[in-house]
């Protein structure tokens, strides 16, 4: 029997030669349990992605291995939830990772209304998230799968840090459509009228629409592409957000330049921290609820549309501009312009040691392990050696969530978050 078939049976046992004692579930997924696990000697929590090794053909494993090995790569950071360690057994691949107990931001967010109408909190955290999300990038990891689900929170929601990795990349350009939740998608990443898109600003885009999740609570839109009638409608007025959310006039340009359909025009990381930081409210505080269903009204109204015909073409043959632009991006040599990299960035081969969260960077600090740990890595592994220790095969995050909310919590309909 599979642990996903009947998953309580592992609670109470043991793993890492016995250091581990499994206490409860934190979620089930497709192909694998996360579960809480205490150190049996200093009682310290831990999260344990639990995998099984049967039934996953050769690509989901090449597809676990790249999850951990980016992951590591990046897990030093103070907002990235830490890697500590990889235990193989003859049937499962536990990745143990830092426990929180306090959920994902998809819950703070929408059942504790943890931050809407405090601006110098949305500001703290949307910096942590943009800050990890940098120090990848600069690492050149693209996280394509951004969303507050992803996003663990402590301190009572102050500090947050980034997780699964299931769906990163180090690919520039990437043909992977679809990557990730359809409500934080670029354009590029929906539409395969493109012959790639740009990895690093996907992420951009897919923070414009967790700002709006922290300021207004909601969605902007199912997804960005023409199928959409928000979004349609977006494309021919660019102010049109402001017209169904309470957005203030300098968030609205914010967005606006995050939302740019044409990826290298897309706002920087850099440019983006300063003005969030710069911004003085990001919502109004007199906002008429009623105006907002007048103007979806108005929108979604057929004869309106029949009335437009002429800006629908405008709109489609804007969208097809943006396809061909990508095209010939994807088709040319790519420009250092187009890789949207850190000057300071140096090329990250994904073959670099997967555990590389002991190593000290030249650049960049790295955390320590907790000392229980330190017994069990080499500093100087290799990534053939950690591949060694996983019969050169791992396991990918097969859409697990830390937060034990259900996948029906999840479906929200347009404008509700």
């Amino acid at each position: 029997m599979s642990i996903n078939e009947n998953p309580s049976e592992r609670i109470g046992s043991l793993i890492d030669n016995g250091r581990l004692e499994i206490t409860h579930i934190l979620g089930v997924g497709a192909y694998g349990v996360v579960y809480a696990a205490k150190h049996v000697k200093n009682q310290r929590m831990y999260a344990v992605k639990c995998m099984p090794k049967a039934k996953i053909d050769a690509r989901q494993h090449r597809l676990h291995a790249t999850e951990i090995s980016l992951h590591a790569q990046v897990s030093g950071h103070p907002n990235i939830i830490s890697l500590e360690k990889v235990v193989d057994t003859s049937d499962t691949l536990n990745v143990v990772l830092e426990y929180c107990r306090e959920g994902d931001l998809f819950s703070m967010i929408t059942e504790k209304g943890g931050y809407l109408g405090n601006d110098q909190l949305i500001k703290q955290v949307f910096v942590q998230i943009l800050d990890a999300v940098q120090f990848s990038h600069f690492h050149g990891i693209y996280h394509r799968d951004l969303k507050p689900e992803n996003i663990l929170v402590f301190d009572g929601g102050r500090t947050v840090k980034l997780a699964d990795f299931g769906l990163a990349t180090t690919d520039v350009w990437s043909r992977d459509f679809g990557c990730g939740s359809t409500f934080y998608m670029s354009p590029g990443g929906l539409n395969k009228k493109v012959r790639g898109y740009v990895t690093a600003s996907n992420d951009v885009w897919s923070l414009g629409v967790i700002l709006i999740n922290l300021t207004c609570g909601r969605n902007p839109w199912k997804q960005a592409c023409l199928r959409d009638e928000t979004f349609s409608v977006f494309l021919r007025d660019r102010d049109f957000l402001k017209s169904i959310l309470p957005l203030s006039d300098e968030l609205n340009e914010i967005l606006k330049d995050i939302f740019n359909l044409d990826p290298e025009k897309r706002i920087s990381l850099d440019e983006l921290r300063e003005r969030v930081l710069a911004c003085r409210n990001f919502t109004v505080s007199e906002y008429d609820d009623t105006s907002e269903y007048d103007t979806y009204c108005k929108y979604s109204n057929k004869s309106y549309y029949d009335d437009e015909a002429s800006s629908t073409s405008s709109r489609k043959s804007e969208y097809d501009t943006f396809c061909n632009y990508s095209n010939k991006n994807y088709d040319d040599e790519i420009s250092p312009k187009t890789s949207l990299k850190s000057p300071h960035h140096s090329s990250t081969n994904s073959s670099a040691t997967a555990c590389s969260w002991y190593s000290t960077n030249s650049e960049m600090e790295f955390s320590t392990p907790t000392s229980e740990f330190l017994e069990d890595f080499d500093r100087s592994s290799s990534q053939t050696d950690f591949l060694k220790c996983v019969d050169h095969e791992s396991y990918h995050d097969l859409g697990i969530s830390f937060s034990t909310l259900t996948e029906n919590q999840r479906i929200q309909p347009v404008y509700t978050f």
